[in-house]
């Protein structure tokens, strides 16, 4: 039956792969949306390389690139996984080409845009403290907001200047965080004890474990999170759309323009590939000008003869 292999695809991606619930919920969204087009009662072992073709054909004329892509991918470990198991012998969706993806620079702030961003923060608003915090530890971690979320007091070492973060796929790693982001922290503990303690008082249940809270003292969410970025995002009048992620994006760029090793951004990023780190190393023109100047031998010439 295809609906237990499918449950056994959704146990190896939970428990071996160490996937988040999302991105299991997903890969089961797309084999399953596949099983209901190409019909379920030929089983696995009936299909043939025709049958993921006419799936993706009919894909394209609704979808975009990235996202016939990323439903072709999950099939391709959907058949993976069943040729490890031994289940079929053939894998059908080996042969299919995957769709070129028009590939985008990841959107960043300037450093100027990010300072803003800090400042937007309220001083006097109950969970400003909070929400400084948070955002001086996502720019000065380039963490992603799972990783935020899901952050324990015991993984921070305020002293070492290192947090311990979970990663995808189950990876754990130090980072590094510099000295206004544990500020933020120590300034936000406080507020942090006392939400816990009248979540208890009232006789509630709170999350004493979480580094980030929410006004009840139980875990923040990532969509909390992404709203609250967005919330000081406008505040702070910023034209480009700022996400978590775009301070991650932030992150890594301002790394890379001011010296740092590829390989290092790559270890504090978590990416398991070098390949995925190098599309940070774009650099505004600004920036680009400015090497130019200082290390050209034409430019130093004519800025010394002016």
């Amino acid at each position: 039956m295809v609906s237990e292999h499918i449950e056994r695809f959704r146990d190896w991606l939970a428990m071996e792969k160490g996937y988040s619930g999302h991105t299991v919920s997903g890969y089961l969204r797309d084999v399953n949306e596949f099983f209901a087009f190409a019909g379920p009662a030929r089983g696995v072992e009936g299909m043939e390389v025709q049958d993921i073709r006419a799936y993706v054909y009919s894909l394209r004329h609704r979808n975009k690139g990235v996202s016939v892509a990323r439903k072709l991918s999950a099939l391709r470990t959907f058949f993976h996984f069943l040729m490890r198991r031994q289940v079929i012998v053939r894998d059908p969706a080996a042969a299919v080409a995957m769709p070129k993806v028009e590939r985008h620079l990841p959107v960043f702030l300037t450093v100027d845009e990010v300072f803003a961003l800090l400042e937007a923060v309220d001083e006097a608003t109950p969970l400003a403290a909070r929400d400084r915090a948070i955002l001086e530890f996502l720019y000065s971690t380039g963490a992603r907001v799972a990783e935020l979320s899901g952050c324990d007091m015991d993984g921070l070492d305020l002293a070492a200047g290192l947090v311990r973060v979970m990663g995808k796929g189950g990876r754990e790693r130090l980072v590094p965080m510099g000295r206004p982001a544990m500020a933020a922290l120590r300034a936000y503990f406080p507020l942090r004890e006392r939400l816990i303690r009248d979540r208890l008082l009232s006789g509630g249940k709170a999350d004493p474990e979480a580094v980030f809270l929410n006004g009840r003292g139980r875990r923040l969410t990532t969509r909390s999170v992404e709203r609250l970025v967005r919330l000081y995002a406008e505040r702070a009048g910023l034209a480009t759309r700022v996400t978590p992620h775009a301070l991650r994006h932030s992150f890594a760029t301002h790394l890379l323009e001011m010296g740092a090793d590829l390989r290092a951004v790559q270890e504090m990023l978590g990416h398991v590939s070098l390949s995925t780190t190098q599309k940070y190393t774009h650099l505004n023109m600004d920036h680009l000008m400015e090497v130019y100047d200082r290390a050209h031998p034409k430019a130093r010439r004519e800025r010394a003869e002016d």
